[in-house]
């Protein structure tokens, strides 16, 4: 096993002359499956191709691209395992100190927009050359997009990039075949039929039959145009029936063709068997490594896919909702070789994917027919068809416990408590609460308030307290001591200050004390990210409120810590304006105790307000004062 290429010297020892392939990447270079690059890099490797890497060149010089010279078929350009916008910036647009893709984990090695400059720096460095762009960032920017950052919609990134093809999705099938035709020496511009690829052509040439989006200026202009455009892309997502998909920009058609077919089992499994190094590249040792290896070096993905489908996920429009997976003695395989690694201690982190415990589809007739047109397996409530089983994840977790020199497996990935307490039987809840958690178990409630939940695309709460009243009732029978943890985020659309108020109160009453909060962040392509940019919900076309100022994202996220001293005035502030100063106060039902120095500054300002008031009055004004009371 070596790594790819990353300089000429690896190059010529393997007596390259010319690689097929030059890999731009905005991430430092880690030969792990847990990372597209590395994936991506292997299945061309697998079928003949050579690859060299570029991790992270410097973007201020256009020529750093040509350091392994000119691939001979294309460049593949990657921003990375995550956008690069969100690897730089919070939620509240705050340049990020870190980053955990970078050597070191230091930010600052890539640009913004990575995956659209590295495009521009191969355009300029060997214009005759073929580029294919890929990764996440791409992929949920393939259409006219609300940008958070600038706050605007932008175009595809296919044509700011300049690259001649955009892969979306998972793109084993779609970079096979565009490496084997590039090979047989059909030009780029004829390439025009792959599943899971978009191009650019003149509008005449647009394909007939394809469902159409309105324009990337119709778009621009209307918010209720680009709800519509947001429905259209989700709706023709699916491999099954997922039609050729067009939006006009400009002069030109962005044409997405349907969706590439989802990996079968077999597939999978050759996948995961490449010969990754499962680390990063030696190079980084200097500066400490990449921190990004560590959750994920003893960890194990099984299954690719997820029919839960939250409005404010990306994996619905990236890896699709179709849940694959691989076969059993595929992931024995690779805990056993975990096992001889030399810094392996005994404990596998996660044997989890997308959501854990997925381990077949939602139903059998998602097979044939695609899963259902706007609507979700498990919300607002389950689907009559959903079929619930956990026999498979369970039989495969316990040979795995069963393996020589595994001390404890965990699942750390997301348990979808949801589907897990449809299961009529208990037997992988308490073998996941005996076995394969440490002292808590993370799930993700979100919120409690239903109107919030509709919104996200969740079940309502009460699936959660059926979850939380069974998880501590076999807890309490296994003789442990171990807690739920909920992951909730605030400020989503169709959250008012009511909403927030109505969690804090659940949490109270739960004895929840969250210590991190997520705000929610308007990642591209997202179903929560058109309701926030439109204010509408692009499935009913309702209104939509939205919480943007930060005076009040941040009330309704302090809302959450309600216990936190420092959170007081601003906790007290919120309820004012939510009109529940009647949860002020101490004792039973009272969110937060009154503080004294701003309720006397709040009245103050309010006597001024007053006095203010009386100076302005009529009467004030005409010197007199004012009419006298009949006696």
């Amino acid at each position: 096993m070596a790594f790819m290429p990353v300089s000429r010297q690896d190059m010529k020892d393997r007596g390259i002359d010319q690689l097929d392939f030059v890999y731009i990447l905005g991430d430092a270079y880690v030969d792990h499956p847990s990372f597209g690059c590395a994936i991506i890099t292997r299945v061309l490797e697998h079928k003949g191709y050579t690859c060299g890497i570029i991790a992270q060149p410097d973007w201020r010089d256009p020529k750093s691209v040509l350091r392994l010279g000119k691939p001979r078929l294309a460049w593949l350009v990657s921003a990375g395992n995550i956008d690069s916008m969100v690897a730089h910036y919070t939620s509240a647009k705050k340049k990020r100190s870190d980053d955990a893709y970078s050597a070191g984990n230091k930010a600052g090695k890539r640009p913004d927009r990575a995956a659209t400059v590295y495009s521009r720096m191969c355009r300029a460095a060997a214009p005759e050359i073929p580029i294919l762009c890929g990764g996440l960032e791409v992929s949920l920017r393939r259409f006219a997009h609300y940008d958070y950052w600038s706050d605007r919609v932008m175009p595809s990134v296919l044509v700011d990039s300049g690259a001649d093809i955009l892969m979306f999705g998972m793109g084993e099938h779609s970079v096979s075949e565009l490496a084997d035709r590039l090979n047989a020496g059909e030009p780029v511009s004829q390439i025009r039929d792959v599943r899971g690829t978009c191009y650019l052509c003149d509008t005449k040439e647009t394909p007939i039959g394809a469902v159409q989006c309105p324009s990337y200026k119709e778009v621009c202009e209307s918010k209720e145009l680009y709800a519509k455009a947001c429905r259209i892309q989700y709706d023709q997502q699916d491999e099954v029936y997922g039609r050729t998909v067009i939006q006009r920009h400009g002069d030109k058609m962005l044409v997405q063709n349907p969706p590439a077919l989802s990996l079968t089992t077999e597939e999978l499994d050759e996948v995961y068997s490449l010969p990754y190094e499962r680390t990063y590249h030696p190079m980084y040792e200097k500066e400490g490594g990449v921190p990004s290896i560590k959750e994920v070096r003893f960890s194990i993905t099984h299954n690719r896919g997820c029919f839960g489908f939250c409005n404010f996920c990306s994996i619905a429009l990236h890896q699709g909702r179709r849940v694959t997976v691989r076969s059993e003695e595929s992931v024995l395989r690779e805990a056993e070789m975990l096992t001889g690694l030399p810094d392996f201690k005994g404990y596998i982190h996660d044997v989890g994917g997308p959501t854990a415990n997925f381990r077949q589809p939602s139903c059998h007739k998602q097979l044939t027919a695609g899963l259902c047109k706007g609507r979700k397996c498990l919300a607002p409530r389950p689907c009559p068809n959903l079929e619930v089983d956990h026999t498979q994840y369970l039989a495969m977790l316990r040979k795995l416990r069963q393996i020589r020199g595994v001390k404890k497996v965990f699942i750390r990935s997301g348990i979808r408590y949801d589907y897990l307490i449809e299961d009529k039987s208990d037997e992988f809840m308490t073998e996941l609460i005996r076995y394969h958690i440490s002292g808590q178990l993370k799930v993700a409630p979100e919120h409690c308030s239903a109107a919030v939940l509709d919104r996200m695309g969740k079940p309502h709460i009460e699936a959660y307290k059926r979850f939380q009243k069974k998880y501590y009732e076999i807890n309490k029978r296994e003789g442990l001591e171990q807690y739920l943890v909920p992951y909730l985020m605030s400020s989503h659309p169709g959250s008012k200050l009511q909403d927030a108020v109505e969690l804090a109160l659940f949490l109270k009453e739960n004895r929840i004390h969250p210590e991190q909060v997520q705000d929610f962040y308007p990642t591209p392509g997202t179903i929560s990210t058109c309701m926030f940019y439109t204010g509408l919900d692009p499935y009913s076309m309702e209104k939509v409120y939205v919480a943007k100022t930060p005076e009040e994202k941040g009330m309704q996220r302090a809302l959450l810590q309600y216990f936190r001293p420092e959170n007081r005035r601003r906790i007290i502030e919120a309820l004012c304006k939510a009109g529940r100063q009647d949860l002020i106060g101490h004792g039973e039902g009272k969110l937060v105790p009154p503080d004294g120095e701003y309720v006397r500054a709040k009245n103050a300002a309010a006597a001024k307000q007053a006095g203010s008031n009386a100076r302005r009055s009529p009467a004030n004004r005409s010197g007199g004062r004012g009419p006298r009371r009949k006696r």
